[in-house]
């Protein structure tokens, strides 16, 4: 699995490209609490959920299914208020896409079961075709070796730089506009 860091670099390179001027500070903590939520099947490994069991590490968690009842409830809880009616559909849409991308990351990485996308309906594992992210160990103590700096650089090729790039590029297209706009407000 990506590291909290990547999964949390995303959401916020995504809600940075979502922003709307209407939300509150807490459609960006939000994000990255989306973008976290999967691993928290982590806690059955203490109750004895083995791995490959449908509520095992990226398993029912894991999947679009998951995704799309998160978002719901999100949105649901967090922004009922009749100001985001507008916003609501969009908002759905933004927290589905990055609780999926938890998913979607973990089935680039090069170890464990795959990600059961599909589940309740199917509870296969599933990897995508290219997997060039090197998979991450579970546990602090277990990445604070060798291995752990070679999951944050091959992490940092393929997902934080390019997550940082589109924040950037989208800040310049922001940047571009507003000073179009200006211009010709003159």
């Amino acid at each position: 699995m990506p590291t909290i860091m990547t999964h949390s670099v995303f959401a916020i390179s995504m809600a940075h490209l979502f922003k709307h001027s209407e939300l509150p500070a807490r459609f960006w903590l939000l994000a990255i609490i989306c973008s976290l939520l999967p691993d928290l099947d982590v806690i059955g490994f203490m109750f004895g959920v083995a791995y490959a069991d449908p509520w095992g590490h990226r398993g029912l968690s894991h999947s679009l299914s998951f995704a799309l009842l998160t978002s719901l409830l999100v949105v649901l809880l967090f922004f009922w208020q009749a100001a985001y009616r507008a916003l609501r559909i969009r908002l759905i849409a933004f927290y589905f896409l990055v609780t999926a991308s938890h998913g979607v990351f973990d089935a680039l990485t090069n170890g464990g079961l795959g990600i059961a996308f599909f589940a309740p309906f199917d509870y296969g594992r599933y990897f995508l075709p290219f997997q060039p992210i090197e998979v991450s160990p579970i546990g602090l103590r277990n990445f604070l070796t060798d291995r752990g700096l070679e999951v944050i650089l091959s992490e940092s090729y393929w997902l934080i730089l390019p997550s940082l790039l589109i924040m950037l590029l989208v800040s310049i297209i922001r940047l571009i506009i507003k000073k179009k706009s200006v211009i010709t407000d003159e």
